[in-house]
């Protein structure tokens, strides 16, 4: 093990993800907390945590510390970041690991401040941020060092943002606060209009992973899901297709379009046709969902690629940074 570990973090509303220099990415948890409500003493964190989500009893609280991809509470987020990063590179150890951590494009100094403060609180030497697509676009490989336009569009848990890059830079960017969360959220409320069923988020979530889609298909997958009925309060299962899924996302996925399209209309002429002509790069746990790249393409007639491990690559990204540490300087900020 190095003397000086250096982590790249992606401090994601629904997962945090770990990448450790030299090692990959070695966790990969909910970025959900539990704690007793008389005393705010931490009693679970991370899938342990998820695991409680509307099971627990009265005296618990469960909730995911971050909004938007940006603290919503201070205190819970450090202790919950200060659990990871002990369990990346443990608790005994000669030096603090430097870091790196994603923060949506645009985020306030209020916002960064906390961002940075919260990881030197959690047990870093030194804090850098990063804006999460320029982390994505260096986790995916693209060549972001170049004079040429390349775009990103990352689909997070809280929220989803579009930009363009060059040379270790962002030239434009636009972000909605429309990601997995408010998807899940979106599922749930149709099945409750259409089927009478009241459905819990992780339920939702499940149901999106397991057959969703973002456009109709021919041979709809069908899934059995369990909630609590309207009328009689009684538990019922019943039969959804991933054409329901289909359905109950259009609200959501058409402000995603709108924000990739509004990003497009912004770029420079030369920046446009690069994109043309190398497509665009969607990471992201949204990126999974079935048939987005080809919604996608046929909404802007600019193709549309899936990077390989699409959930990975913010961290991955926010890790590799410590090498270009030298050529970010514009972008990244110190603590």
């Amino acid at each position: 093990m190095a003397l000086l570990e250096e982590l790249g973090i992606d401090l994601g509303t629904v997962n945090v993800l770990v990448y450790v220099r030299g090692r990959g990415i070695v966790l990969q948890e909910p970025s959900v907390v539990a704690q007793q409500i008389d005393n705010g003493e931490v009693v679970a964190v991370g899938e342990e945590a998820r695991a409680m989500m509307g099971r627990a009893p009265e005296t618990i609280q469960v909730r995911r510390p971050l909004r938007a991809g940006v603290i919503a509470d201070y205190r819970v987020t450090r202790d919950m970041l200060s659990h990871f990063i002990n369990r990346s590179v443990g608790k005994l150890r000669l030096f603090k690991p430097r870091v790196v951590l994603t923060v949506p494009f645009g985020a306030t100094q209020v916002e960064r401040r906390a961002v940075r403060q919260a990881a030197q609180d959690a047990g870093a030497s030194r804090a850098y941020l990063i804006p999460e697509p320029l982390a994505g676009a260096i986790g995916a490989g693209l060549p972001i060092h170049t004079p040429g336009g390349h775009m990103i569009v990352d689909l997070g848990g809280g929220a989803s943002q579009a930009a363009v890059l060059s040379v270790y830079g962002v030239v434009t960017s636009l972000a909605v606060r429309v990601g997995g969360v408010r998807m899940d959220e979106a599922i749930a409320a149709y099945v409750r209009r259409k089927y009478n069923l009241m459905l819990g988020l992780p339920t939702a979530e499940e149901a999106k992973i397991r057959i969703g889609t973002a456009m109709p298909v021919e041979d709809p997958i069908v899934m059995e899901v369990q909630g609590r009925d309207q009328v009689t309060g009684l538990p019922r299962s019943v039969e959804i297709t991933s054409d329901d899924i289909a359905e109950a996302l259009e609200e959501p996925l058409a402000l995603v379009i709108n924000m990739v399209k509004s990003v497009l209309e912004r770029t420079p002429p030369e920046l446009a046709s690069d994109i043309i002509d190398r497509g665009m790069t969607m990471i992201g746990g949204g990126a999974l969902l079935r048939n987005l790249d080809q919604m996608l393409t046929q909404e802007t007639g600019v193709p549309v690629y899936v990077a390989d491990a699409p959930m990975a690559c913010v961290a991955v990204g926010a890790g590799k940074a410590h090498a270009l540490l030298p050529y970010l300087r514009r972008t990244l900020t110190k603590l």
